[in-house]
Order: structure tokens, then sequence, then C-alpha cells
């Protein structure tokens, strides 16, 4: 296995410690102001499931053998950074009401910047954890966590999709529920 895999892939469980500390400001700034906090059930699934992406990502690669390929590392590696850039580009964008877990503020409107002013792509985090969840293990051929945690991000996002719908819709809360 490269060294530098496994020091991207480090790098990218520091950038998600880093959301944490990030989610953790967050949630207390809109508990304070009346949050609701919807759908803890499923969080710790998600924990689980990104935690499982990045060691996943290790294990294939060093169990396997799996090889760089430089003709699909390199894209996929472009892609983990343009999905770095879109997460980060959501989290500016939400300001104190992004966050891990489905908080919404009553009273709030829907933020309308940023990526959220494409109507179209109501939720645009979820196509940078989606990118970047198949992106992360081919950048080193790590195609069985590649698909494995498409199909289990898949199911968890129709769940957290309706959670955050439903929360959206809630009558005591009409803030933009973290995306």
């Amino acid at each position: 296995m490269s060294l530098w895999y496994v020091l991207l892939v480090l790098l990218v469980g520091v950038e998600r410690l880093a959301e944490l500390v990030v989610a953790k400001r967050n949630a207390r700034w809109s508990l304070a102001r009346g949050g609701r906090v919807y759908g803890a059930g499923h969080y710790p699934w998600m924990v689980a499931l990104h935690t499982g992406l990045l060691a996943g990502c290790l294990a294939e690669v060093a169990l396997a053998g799996r090889p760089f390929v430089p003709a699909l590392g390199w894209p996929m590696l472009a892609l983990v950074v343009a999905a770095q850039g879109l997460r980060w580009w959501c989290i500016t964008a939400l300001g104190p009401q992004w966050n891990t877990q489905v908080i919404v503020v009553p009273g709030l409107p829907l933020v309308t910047r940023g990526p959220y002013r494409l109507r179209w792509l109501r939720h645009p985090n979820y196509v940078a954890v989606a990118v970047e969840g198949a992106a992360l293990p081919l950048v080193h051929s790590a195609w069985v966590t590649a698909v494995a945690f498409t199909a289990l991000n898949a199911v968890l996002m129709v769940v957290r999709i309706r959670c955050e719908e439903r929360a959206l819709g809630d009558p005591l809360g009409t803030g933009r529920a973290p995306a």
C-alpha cells in the first residue's frame, strides 16, 4: 500500500474530525435558539458507515493487495478533492445552521446562498458524500469498499433525506436542516 494513500485516508479522517468540531459548535448554537433534533436514531449508523469507509479503504488495499492504477487513481483523487470543496462550500453557506445531525431552528429561513441557490440540487452535501465515498476507495482500486459504501449510503440517504424533509415541514420549525 502506498504511504501517500494512507496519508490521504488519514487526512480525510482529520477532515471528518474537523467537521465534528464545527458540528458540535453549531449544535450548541442551534439548541440555544430552540433548535430541535430529528432522526437521532439513524445518526449512529451514519457515523459507523463513514468510519467504516475509512477503515475499509485501508483494509481492502492492504489485505487484497489493490494496486494504484494511475488511469483510475488520479481522476478519483481529483473527485475526492472536488467533493471536499463542495462539502466545505455547503458548510460555509449554511453557517451555524450546518450540522452532521438534523437540527432545525424554528423561524429561520431556508438558506439560498452558495450551492443552495441551485434549486434543482436540494442536498448538495450529500452529492459530496456520495462522490467522495465512491472515489476515495477507488483512488487505490478498493472497489469492494466503494461498492459497499455506495450501496449502504444510498439506503441511509433515503432515511436521512426523508427525515430532513419531515423536519423542514414540521410546523414547529421551518429552518434549513443540515444537508
